[in-house]
């Protein structure tokens, strides 16, 4: 039986990423993104969902670690007529500080924090890196995409430091990879009231990491104008306005 869930799960895979974009594909042979490729399918579906139904408004993302998904979304957004913007640290994720963080995200910190965690296929982890950064700039460029254009922008910081000052007031897309509770209630509530009707926000670590799964629960519960599309990584579609 686990044999067979093996080669169930690896043909599974192999259509998922068949079904991908070239971008999403190439991102994915250069070791770029720690994405599925189902994970992969279904933000590159939200986004084609998001042009379908004309949904105004930038695409950003909030965790951009190596670059792939963001190169992935930038395509798509420049593509688009949109702007996309990229917030991140650019070195070591800073730890989960909440109570609502469960132990497995503190197991998981630690061992990033100890040197002891491994990067994709043997690299070195990419918070490790001195000039991670820089490293992301140029894997932008790479795929035809100049960073700190007029419509490509990577913030640097903590997303309390640079969300303020990103010059974004109407979104359409923000994908949410940022682990802990703090950050992604952080995030939510800070793009929530900038999406417009139709907009997405794509969840990454909901069934990864407790305190990213409160966050997100605490969210809906105060949110009435929000659904739930479950799944690898889950969809929030605001459906509605509050007046």
């Amino acid at each position: 039986m686990a044999r067979m869930h093996a080669i169930v799960g690896r043909a599974r895979r192999v259509i998922d990423e068949s079904l991908l974009s070239n971008t999403a594909r190439s991102v994915r042979r250069d070791r770029l993104t720690y994405l599925s490729p189902r994970k992969l399918r279904r933000l590159e579906g939200a986004l084609s969902e998001i042009q379908k139904r004309r949904v105004p408004g930038d695409v950003a993302e909030f965790g951009v670690a190596l670059g792939g998904s963001a190169i992935v979304l930038a395509t798509t957004a420049t593509s688009q007529g949109r702007s996309f913007h990229g917030f991140d640290v650019f070195g070591m994720i800073p730890p989960p500080t909440s109570e609502k963080d469960d132990v497995k995200s503190k197991d998981r910190y630690e061992k990033i924090a100890s040197g002891k965690s491994s990067g994709l296929g043997g690299d070195e982890y990419y918070g490790y890196r001195d000039n991670l950064y820089d490293d992301v700039c140029r894997s932008f460029t790479k795929y035809g995409l100049d960073v700190d254009s007029s419509n490509v922008d990577l913030h640097k910081g903590l997303f309390e430091n640079t969300m303020p000052n990103a010059k974004m007031e109407r979104m359409a897309f923000a994908h949410i990879d940022c682990d802990w509770y703090d950050p992604v209630m952080y995030c939510l509530n800070k793009v929530a009231d900038r999406l417009s009707q139709n907009g997405v926000i794509l969840i990454d670590d909901y069934h990864d990491y407790g305190g990213c799964r409160t966050a997100t629960d605490e969210f809906l519960r105060q949110r009435g104008d929000f659904t739930f599309d479950d799944g690898e990584n889950v969809i929030l579609r605001r459906t509605g306005m509050i007046a």
